[in-house]
């Protein structure tokens, strides 16, 4: 199942669009790997996503191809939430 797919059908982002948007500026990572929108997700892999200042780690347990809503946290397993540190912009290096 595509990425982008299962994190809507899972409900971990509520529109596809949306979670096209996040795997597309990399903030979505699979076993460790940067994943793109399209990238296939397999039950028991290992999804880190960023939300902001938030870092959610989730196994997948279950695909399927649509859920009712009190079933779709039956799909995934979080395993931790990190809260980073704020980054500051004037010590972002991006001069290469």
């Amino acid at each position: 199942m595509r990425l982008d797919k299962f994190l809507k059908v899972s409900r971990l982002i509520k529109r596809r669009t949306l979670a096209k948007e996040v795997a597309d500026q990399g903030r979505i990572t699979i076993n460790g790997k940067k994943a793109k929108a399209s990238s296939v997700v397999k039950e028991n892999d290992e999804l880190a996503i960023r939300f902001g200042q938030k870092l959610v780690t989730a196994r997948v347990d279950m695909l399927k191809d649509s859920v009712k809503k009190d079933e779709a946290g039956n799909m995934f397993t979080i395993l931790k939430e990190e809260k980073l540190e704020k980054v500051e912009p004037e010590f972002i290096d991006d001069e290469d």
